[in-house]
């Protein structure tokens, strides 16, 4: 029997292994993975490459995993907010390695390696610092650089509901970069707000399909609830988004 279930969130990270690369969705606070990213500084795991779309926000969240030190290289698209005070700290004492990616490029590399595909060019960066020390081409009248998927060893994501077999669906842009982080894992890790039965969540309201999924992780360590509401109807499905938007 497939069953992706794990009790707690410390169970799921527990062979986190160090030097691992990790991607960890969100997109500022929207989606980020909390609980995985506590359960992670808990572990231990160091020397960690990270991907992720920001720098981290305050003091919770991947910016607790920069402040306890153990990421090693930070890639991402927006190193520098208001709030990133923990990243920009390491930064200017040289603890940290900065890889900007441009954030279409980011999804893009991060799709590529769930798809097998072994690079691809884009216009995004040419004749810019970011370009610098790639490939260059020329197609037709545009110039373009040359660039490779991001393969990860473990992607770390927010859901609003899964199945024990790892099926999920997401709440609005709480989804952000979650799906490609999947596709682009070795090992991807979903904590959801609600764990349905198998066939409960209407097939066209899955993002990510459960083979891309490894282990999943009830937010809270709750045991599992029944999902109402992700039958099929509209009327369902929209009662299902609120109810997951106030359990958020």
């Amino acid at each position: 029997m497939i069953d992706k279930l794990y009790a707690t969130a410390r169970d799921a990270v527990a062979d986190v292994a160090d030097g691992a690369t990790i991607a960890i969705g969100g997109f500022g606070g929207a989606g980020m993975p909390d609980e995985l990213i506590d359960a992670l500084v808990a572990q231990g795991a160091k020397d960690l490459t990270v991907v992720s779309n920001n720098a981290g926000n305050g003091d919770t969240g991947l910016a607790a995993l920069l402040k306890a030190r153990r990421v090693r290289r930070l890639m991402c698209s927006f190193p520098r907010q208001r709030d990133a005070h923990v990243f920009e700290a390491l930064y200017r004492a040289g603890e940290i390695e900065l890889e900007v990616i441009p954030q279409g490029t980011l999804a893009e590399r991060l799709r590529a390696a769930g798809c097998g595909i072994g690079g691809f060019y884009t216009p995004t960066g040419h004749g810019t610092l970011l370009a610098a020390g790639k490939e260059a081409r020329r197609i037709g009248a545009r110039d373009y650089v040359l660039e490779y998927p991001i393969h990860v060893d473990v992607a770390l994501v927010n859901a609003a509901a899964a199945d024990r077999w790892g099926n999920l669906v997401y709440n609005k842009t709480a989804r952000n970069f979650a799906p490609v982080m999947a596709m682009a894992a070795t090992t991807t890790i979903a904590a959801v707000t609600r764990v349905c039965e198998l066939g409960e969540l209407d097939p066209e309201a899955v993002v990510t399909p459960g083979i891309f999924v490894k282990r999943v992780v009830l937010r809270g360590g709750a045991c599992a609830q029944p999902m109402c509401g992700l039958e099929g109807t509209a009327e369902n499905l929209q009662a299902g988004a609120n109810a997951n938007a106030q359990a958020r």
